[in-house]
């Protein structure tokens, strides 16, 4: 809930809120510039405000670097130079997250913000992790900073789901992806490769790849789709790739066992590590494979996933109720026969066309 309520009649109170969202949103659009480079750190955008102007903005850009408080007071710094303290100690700071009150690879930006006395801190979520929750907050309020909080927090929880799903739950964001034909087939009954989705739904799927920590695919889809599981299509960094492949089956010749990207092998053989590929053993993979996953990855530090298959592989994961989003591309072509596709039973929160085919997103409101 928002921190600040209208009252009846009250139309400045009412602007101020709505002019705080206005900021808070600006905050969420530069958070989302640090997707896919900051992992396992928590996406932050942070605005300040002298007044109406906007004096200096910033975002966590990358991983070990400046948060995006420092990047905010900073571009205060670079733009008005010797009269930056001034408009500092007269302004509030808008950010999309709780400013991080403990030593990390960084110093503390609450403390940063005392320093430079602002009037006001204006904040979006609480930072649930043990090092934060509440104790930048409390800095704040203890050195005479007014500390506002709950504005835009669906929005941004939204944005931070991977992160707060990290902490909250101990495993990684679970994300769920394939394609469909019109009558519900998921792939041929034969070990032929055949594209059910179009162009432009492959480049979507090379974006996501951009976006998340991690892609993983199982023994057979690798054998008979032979796949890269780049992000050649799109502009950014490609995921970690993991396969699960119980005996070694997969042949070092395939693609996903070449050196582009550092590549994890769950079996049940041997530890080792080959250059990019750290093959990790486990034990008894019949049982609870998802859960043995899911803790493994969470910790490896890796914050999200995307499952793109195959079928058995998703429908363990459906089965465990353990996954957070599912993205279903629909097309109109009918095979007539085939491998059933996957069934979530989730709620669809969204729904695109792109191309000539239909993407559906669906939310697991019981993970």
């Amino acid at each position: 809930m928002h921190s600040l309520i209208p009252i009846r009649n009250s139309k400045n109170l009412t602007f101020a809120l709505m002019t705080d969202e206005l900021y808070m949103q600006r905050c969420l659009e530069l958070a989302t510039l640090g997707m896919g480079n900051v992992s396992p750190n928590p996406l932050v955008g942070c605005v300040i405000v002298n007044g109406d102007q906007i004096i200096g903005e910033g975002y966590h850009a990358r991983f070990g670097e400046a948060h995006a408080e420092v990047n905010a007071i900073k571009a205060v710094f670079d733009q008005y130079g010797h009269q930056a303290e001034t408009l500092l100690s007269n302004a509030r700071a808008y950010v999309n997250l709780e400013p991080c009150a403990h030593f990390g690879k960084t110093p503390p930006c609450a403390d940063l913000l005392i320093r430079h006395r602002l009037q006001k801190v204006i904040i979006g979520n609480r930072d649930p992790f043990d090092g934060v929750d509440g104790k930048g907050m409390q800095k704040l309020r203890d050195a005479g900073i007014e500390v506002i909080t709950g504005i835009l927090e669906k929005e941004c929880s939204q944005l931070n789901r991977r992160f707060f799903t990290r902490i909250r739950k101990q495993r990684p964001y679970i994300i769920l992806k394939w394609a469909t034909t019109a009558d519900r087939y998921f792939a041929p009954g034969n070990t032929v490769q055949e594209w059910i989705s179009g162009p432009l739904s492959k480049k979507f799927s090379h974006k996501w790849r951009t976006e998340e920590d991690a892609i993983l695919v199982g023994r057979l889809t690798a054998m008979a789709d032979n796949p890269q599981l780049s992000a050649r299509e799109w502009e950014g960094r490609n995921p970690v790739r993991i396969l699960i492949d119980r005996n070694l089956q997969v042949p070092e010749s395939h693609h996903i066992l070449n050196n582009l990207t550092k590549t994890i092998v769950f079996n049940e053989v041997k530890t080792e590590v080959k250059k990019s590929i750290h093959y990790v053993q486990m034990e008894d993979m019949q049982f609870y494979l998802p859960q043995k996953i899911a803790f493994q990855l969470y910790l490896m530090d890796i914050q999200s996933v995307i499952i793109e298959g195959g079928a058995n592989i998703l429908n363990q994961f459906i089965q465990a109720r353990l996954w957070d989003e599912a993205r279903v591309f629909s097309s109109g072509r009918i095979w007539g026969k085939g491998l059933p596709s996957p069934i979530v039973n989730g709620l669809e929160i969204d729904q695109l066309k792109i191309g000539n085919d239909k993407l559906s997103i669906f939310q697991n409101n019981h993970s």
